[in-house]
């Protein structure tokens, strides 16, 4: 069997589940393989002693970074501490980070790839919170702040906390094939892994809920009735505003305009029934307020690159085996 040793960098302020989150798939691993451990894991810290991370928690390590072989996967987490790092940890990363066959962060580890000069003319993302952080301190990084993972040939890098468990769980896809990783997402009860252009924030999150009672109103008719008539001037008249005032104000108090909201609240609601139930691209359509199938595909390969078709065949998770 083929390993493919993990070596995690702890420091103090670290974010835990920044470590455990990726540590749980790569050990989720161990358990679907005969003849050895795929992902063998080694923490460590700069000096061996333990960490307290940003919660509070407490982390031991299994000994000193100068110590630690050369991984094939080494994963740098995010957190407090890499925002205002021991320049001993930017040091060690700047001359051992590039002898790993893939280099991974999660969150704020980005910013720590950054300071050591790791990101020079790659693109990467982070945390949606610190994206602006990371472009402006580092110009010669490409940020690409809406995904929430993003591939550069041997570098990974992934959004806030829970998005290194979608990019852990594509890794462990990479090597170890789609059944593999969907089998470790059921057992963590995540499901199934989100694809790496999916956007950090659902629509909800993305937009500001509005401060008007009728104007939250119609933001969660849309959610709840993607199929409906979400016309402005429709939507106007649940408000009881005239449209022009309705898409002023709407635009106003959630930061975007009913058409996009309305366009994002149906790719959600389109891409969760096609991963999560085995109705057919027509009927998924019409559910899901596109009219036709065509409206559909213009849709995800607009924002996703891919038709719904083979995105269905890529991330639709079969009923687990009883």
């Amino acid at each position: 069997m083929t390993q493919r040793p993990v070596l995690v960098v702890l420091f103090d302020g670290v974010q835990s589940l920044d470590v455990t989150g990726p540590v749980e798939v790569f050990a989720g691993a161990s358990h679907l393989t005969s003849g050895g451990d795929p992902y063998p894991i080694r923490t460590a810290s700069l000096d061996g002693a333990p960490v307290r991370a940003r919660s509070g928690l407490r982390l031991a390590a299994d000994g000193a970074l100068a110590d630690a072989p050369p991984p094939h996967t080494l994963l740098v987490p995010g957190g407090e501490g890499s925002l205002d790092p021991d320049p001993r940890l930017v040091d060690w990363l700047r001359v051992h980070a590039p002898r790993a066959e893939r280099l991974v962060s999660v969150c704020t580890g980005a910013v720590l790839l950054a300071e050591a000069g790791l990101l020079d003319g790659r693109r990467a993302t982070t945390h949606w919170a610190f994206c602006d952080h990371l472009a402006r301190t580092h110009p010669e990084v490409d940020v690409d702040p809406d995904p929430i993972f993003v591939r550069d040939g041997n570098l990974a890098t992934s959004a806030g906390v829970t998005a290194g468990i979608d990019l852990a769980l594509a890794l462990v896809e990479e090597d170890l094939g789609r059944d593999a990783a969907l089998t470790i997402a059921r057992h963590l009860v995540v499901f199934l892994r989100r694809p790496g252009n999916q956007a950090q924030f659902s629509a909800q999150l993305a937009a500001q809920t509005a401060r008007r009672e009728p104007l939250r109103e119609v933001q969660q008719f849309i959610t709840e009735h993607p199929s409906a008539d979400l016309s402005v001037d429709a939507l106007a008249g649940r408000a009881r505003l005239s449209p022009r005032h309705f898409a002023r104000a709407f635009q106003a108090e959630t930061g975007t305009t009913p058409g996009r909201y309305v366009e994002r609240v149906r790719l959600e609601h389109a891409r969760r029934l096609l991963e999560d139930t085995g109705r057919g691209v027509h009927e998924v359509a019409r559910a899901s307020g596109y009219g036709t199938p065509e409206a559909m595909r213009r849709a995800f390969l607009k924002v996703l690159g891919t038709p719904p078709a083979e995105y269905r065949r890529r991330f639709h998770a079969p009923a687990p085996s009883r």
